[in-house]
């Protein structure tokens, strides 16, 4: 059985997104050049955070495994938009992680975070274009 994921439209371009299995919720908006306030996440930037964030954990998931200590690593994720038809065109990931890293378990971590499930699910029209510094 798949993960349900329920929303209801508030009105004002505003939703109420839920996660059924833990009950955590937040609110989208639409962005502000499609007529909404931008006063949160809207849709198509919990694309880009979902891609970055997906990025880090499967990188921190085989870390662990392998004994690495990640704490500290960040992600930025930049999305452009683009169109007609509206889409994300865009995703500029860029991840900062310990410096101490070795050339190998460099390699490995940006290896496995180029097969995350959200990279492997996006449309092969949008540019993902990811970046890994070593200066945390």
């Amino acid at each position: 059985m798949g993960v349900v994921i329920e929303a209801v439209y508030l009105g004002h371009k505003k939703a109420r997104l839920r996660h059924a299995p833990s009950g955590a919720e937040f609110l989208t908006d639409v962005p502000r050049d499609a007529g909404g306030e931008a006063s949160s996440f809207s849709p198509t930037d919990l694309v880009a955070g979902a891609l970055g964030t997906c990025m880090i954990s499967v990188m921190g998931v085989a870390a662990e495994r392998a004994g690495i200590d990640l704490a500290g690593t960040r992600m930025r994720v930049e999305k452009e938009m683009t169109g007609p038809p509206r889409r994300i065109g865009r995703l500029a990931v860029v991840v900062r992680m310990p410096a101490r890293l070795t050339a190998e378990e460099r390699e490995r971590l940006e290896r496995v975070a180029r097969e995350c499930p959200v990279l492997r699910s996006l449309h092969p029209d949008v540019t993902v274009d990811a970046q890994f510094l070593y200066d945390v």
